[in-house]
């Protein structure tokens, strides 16, 4: 077998260059992460609706072939908050044979999807309804919490989230002091040590912590136990979901919410995971491991899996050097359940509510609404109806309509960028101070430009060509002479751009940008990553302002 195909999957990958040194750094991150995921995970599930353990076999199972044969080195899969409403909504109206086919059907979508090439297909997808389900999704996660963060005495409570509130407002009364006291001690914990320390997982300490001191004062409140019964010891069960052939059609469109937001989720993931340790992804492999997972999933009693955003960076900040750990972190799930499940019964579900309380504000990326805010009404429009839909209609009904308005802008900002003029002298003059015709371009300058609209759908081009940053001069100028329109994806792919450069030392310069893309350049939040000093008119005063900028920088890169 040759180890160089990239279509391969990146444990096999691995092992060109596997060693026992690599091993350790993997062990000790792989066994962090999964003490990590244990309370995540039993949270997950529960928030669910589906039982504790569900969400754990989730983990393990998915987890660890999520790693094992997906295309990401540092990737950790499992249960995800994005997965919590539709789950959800989904056991309300099929119950879990319902959720098993669903989950099964979205597998077969995303192994079709990484199959056919279709793995770059999610960044067709803009930020602002990106932005706008995820807020969405993070408020309806933080309502399905209130009850046991409380301690209510509630009984069913409604899956929409206006009859929820309405009912958890009405049922207020019932508070239950102590829960709400562990509660609050949770959240202390988990918001206040990691400004201490971030060598100890922060919920494993508030989850050991909350639970003693519940079993030590016998404190009058609700667990896992209480609710379900605790957690079973042993292997994750083999068996094959009980199948209705009668709700595969009405199941069509949860399956494909499902599929795109593991795609979506999966891919972010990945991306992050890029940034972070300078590797690179590959989308279809990582789909086919994705719908792998999936499939596999409901048949050892789980639920719908995808690459997590906040686990996979905990990974890698534990020194993950491949998809070993992410596997170590499956089977050191797996260990806990054969040994330590009956412990899990004594942790109060207030405490897992505040855990996913703190995952909930954290996934929302509530600093991005800002930026969604400057980029004009039309932006603001279609994060605001994808946002609202998500949280008082349906997931399914938010990303559609969402992606409708999304690409309505698309086409008018395409058209806008059509224009029939007179050439006139001004005009060739203006041109002039653009041209690169009879200029020297120092050896410590790197020209990039970018031709055409840079709308989402295209800003993969960027990351494609400044993959290798380490052939890049000192200083990279970026002209925009002829970027016809802009979008919130693009202004945020050139942030993350000057956010690479920066990082690896280097100084990003912008140019000769159009009328409407300069409007959005010049947002506060774009200013500040780039420098209002950076964004120049023309390639005359670019080149000047790279000397200005090499004169006071590090040489270091200059060869």
């Amino acid at each position: 077998m040759s180890f160089s195909n990239p279509n391969l999957p990146k444990s096999v990958l691995a092992l060109r260059s596997y060693d026992g040194q690599m091993f350790l750094h993997d062990l000790l991150a792989g066994i962090t992460v999964g003490l990590v995921a244990l309370p995540l995970a039993m949270a997950f599930g529960i928030a669910s609706g589906v039982t504790p353990q569900a969400g754990l076999y989730t983990a393990v199972v998915a987890g660890f072939l999520i790693s094992a044969l997906g295309g990401s080195r540092t990737q950790i899969g499992g249960p995800t908050g994005a997965f919590v409403v539709i789950v959800a909504g989904i056991l309300a109206r099929f119950g879990m044979s319902g959720l098993a086919m669903v989950t099964l059907m979205a597998g077969v979508i995303l192994l079709v999807m990484g199959l056919t090439g279709l793995g770059s297909a999610v960044r067709f997808i803009p930020r602002p309804v990106v932005i706008g389900f995820t807020n969405g999704i993070a408020i309806l996660i933080a309502s399905t919490q209130i009850k046991d963060f409380f301690g209510l005495r509630v009984g069913a409570v409604p899956s929409e989230f206006l009859p929820r509130m309405r009912l958890l407002i009405e049922h207020v009364g019932s508070l239950n002091l102590p829960a709400l006291l562990l509660g609050l001690g949770t959240l202390a914990i988990l918001l206040l040590l990691p400004r201490i320390t971030t060598r100890i997982p922060a919920s494993i300490v508030a989850v050991v912590f909350c639970t003693g001191v519940s079993v030590y004062l016998h404190l009058p409140v609700e667990t896992i136990g209480t609710r379900f019964g605790g957690i079973p010891r042993g292997l994750p069960p083999f068996a094959i979901p009980d199948f209705h052939a009668e709700h595969i059609l009405p199941l069509i469109p949860s399956a494909f919410t499902v599929a795109m937001l593991a795609a979506l989720e999966s891919m972010l993931s990945a991306v992050v995971a890029d940034g972070m340790t300078g590797d690179r992804h590959n989308p279809n492999v990582e789909l086919v491991a994705q719908g792998i997972a999936n499939i596999a999933a409901p048949v050892f009693g789980g639920i719908p899996a995808t690459g997590a955003i906040a686990r996979t960076a905990t990974n890698i900040r534990s020194g993950a050097r491949s998809p070993v750990a992410g596997m170590i972190h499956a089977l050191t799930l797996l260990l806990i359940l054969l040994v330590a499940a009956p412990l899990a019964s004594y942790i109060p579900l207030t405490t897992l509510a505040a855990v996913l309380f703190v995952v909930a504000y954290r996934m929302g990326e509530w600093h991005e609404i800002g930026g969604i805010v400057q980029l004009g009404f039309r932006s603001i429009v279609v994060w605001l109806v994808t946002f609202a839909l998500t949280v008082f209609a349906d997931l399914t009904v938010a990303v559609s309509v969402g992606m409708a308005l999304a690409a309505l802008v698309y086409i008018w900002k395409i058209a806008e960028t059509t224009t029939v003029s007179t050439v006139t002298d001004d005009y060739i003059r203006d041109g002039l101070q653009h041209s690169l015709q009879g200029r020297i371009v120092p050896p410590y300058v790197t020209l990039l430009r970018i031709h055409g609209p840079f709308l989402f759908g295209t800003t993969e081009k960027l990351v494609d060509a400044t993959a290798n940053l380490d052939v890049f001069a000192p200083v990279v100028i970026l002209r925009l002479r002829n970027m016809t329109a802009i979008d919130a994806t693009g202004v945020h792919a050139i942030e993350t751009f000057a956010r690479r450069l920066h990082d690896s030392g280097r100084s990003l310069l912008l140019c000769g940008a159009m009328e409407q893309p300069s409007k959005l350049l010049q947002r506060p939040r774009f200013i500040a990553q780039v420098g209002e000093e950076n964004i120049v008119p023309n390639i005359q005063a670019a080149l000047e302002r790279a000397e200005e900028v090499y004169a006071t920088h590090p040489h270091s890169l200059a060869s």
